[in-house]
């Protein structure tokens, strides 16, 4: 009954949302081609004044200076990831080579326990250089990784825990870390062990549980009991507010749980995936142009901020998701990328060649509430864009 019910949803507001076909394949050739070219090009500018030793982190318009990191920030792994895609389009060694140097940087944080985001770290950079290279070396390192990312499982509570706990939290688990399932999942089947599966598994059950709510949009942070399993406290560190919808928690459970469902082909996990969908695709304060404000419950509304690193990772998500659906749903998750893509290959958040630093989009938002990195160039928005062009150039076009 559930899938059905989804089904008829799903093709109603297909039908009120998207009554427009979708866009015609040599534009959509044309603008993708036109992107990719542009993101070499520009990764290169970046490439040369990105300091030896360092990772760009974002790119500070008023004073005209890169801001780097080093290996243990969370999106240390995205930059050399980006890389490794437009290598995998334009075959230009000189990107390759500054996958490889970057790589150097971060290869001991695959033996880093110490946080959940492993698999931003080590699978979008070492697992996207094994894909494309074969070489064993970066497999064995995505395979350390997992070790790594398991040992923060916590059976009480049947989830991986995102950070330690302090006088804050007991056991927070995030939104975001069903994105590093990826690492686990990928690893179980390529030589790794059972249980890296088991984990990933338990902890995309307890989360499509506890951190959900009944429009199917999800809670940031869930506090846990380590010592009786309950989650005490559902709130937000990123959003707006405990009981909002933080735009980017949303694209991470559209993104995970499709993932998830690619791993497991679990159908449980395919109709939460299409559910989330429905959530972001008909919310009355999604704009028509489809790049999110930066929580769906923002105060301000619509004079606040837009999060292009949402939409990236919406439209890269809805893609995969296209592949799992057919009819009028699939006709639905590809428009909504190919809008979203539309959007940001604009010159509203498509770079200017040569300026932004470097990166490709701007317009996103780090974390409002701790006034970091609000409506800036981000290297994960630049990694989910050109993992969304990468994947519709080679399903779509």
């Amino acid at each position: 009954m559930k899938k059905i019910i989804l089904s008829g949803i799903l093709i109603s507001f297909c039908a009120v949302l998207f009554a427009q076909k979708r866009t015609p394949v040599e534009s959509m050739r044309k603008l993708v081609t036109g992107d990719l070219v542009f993101s070499v090009k520009q990764y290169k500018s970046l490439m040369n004044i990105l300091p030896t030793g360092k990772m760009p982190k974002t790119y500070d318009a008023a004073t005209n200076k890169l801001v780097t990191s080093d290996a243990d920030w969370w999106c240390s792994g995205f930059y050399p990831g980006t890389l490794w895609y437009l290598y995998e389009y334009s075959a230009d060694t000189v990107l390759k080579r500054e996958a490889e140097q970057r790589m150097a940087i971060i290869k001991q944080e695959a033996f880093n326990s110490g946080n959940h985001d492993l698999g931003f770290k080590i699978f979008c950079s070492f697992g996207n250089a094994y894909r494309l290279t074969g070489q064993e070396e970066y497999k064995q390192l995505v395979q350390t990784a997992a070790k790594s990312l398991a040992t923060r499982y916590r059976p009480s509570i049947k989830s991986i825990q995102s950070w330690d706990s302090s006088a804050m939290y007991k056991c927070p688990v995030i939104i975001d870390n069903l994105m590093n399932l990826e690492l686990l999942e990928w690893s179980s089947k390529n030589g790794g062990d059972k249980q890296f599966d088991d984990i990933a598994v338990n902890h995309a059950n307890t989360t499509l549980k506890n951190h959900f709510r009944p429009d199917y949009s999800s809670y940031h942070l869930i506090d846990y009991d380590l010592s009786t399993g309950k989650a005490m406290r559902k709130i937000t560190r990123q959003g707006a507010a405990d009981s909002s919808a933080w735009s980017r928690g949303q694209a991470w459970g559209l993104y995970g749980y499709t993932m998830m469902y690619r791993f497991t082909n679990d159908s449980r996990y395919l109709v939460q995936a299409k559910y989330i969908a429905r959530f972001i695709l008909t919310h009355p304060r999604l704009p028509a142009d489809m790049i999110p404000y930066w929580d769906f419950d923002a105060p301000g509304i619509p004079n606040t901020y837009r999060d292009a690193s949402a939409a990236a990772v919406m439209a890269s998500a809805f893609l995969e998701l296209s592949r799992y659906t057919g009819g009028q749903s699939k006709t639905l998750y590809i428009v909504a990328a190919e809008k979203i893509i539309r959007t940001l290959s604009s010159p509203l958040y498509r770079a200017k060649p040569g300026t932004n630093g470097g990166f490709l989009l701007k317009h996103s938002v780090g974390a409002i509430p701790f006034n970091a990195e609000v409506d800036v160039p981000l290297t994960y928005a630049d990694y989910y864009f050109v993992e969304a062009l990468i994947r519709y150039k080679k399903w779509y076009l």
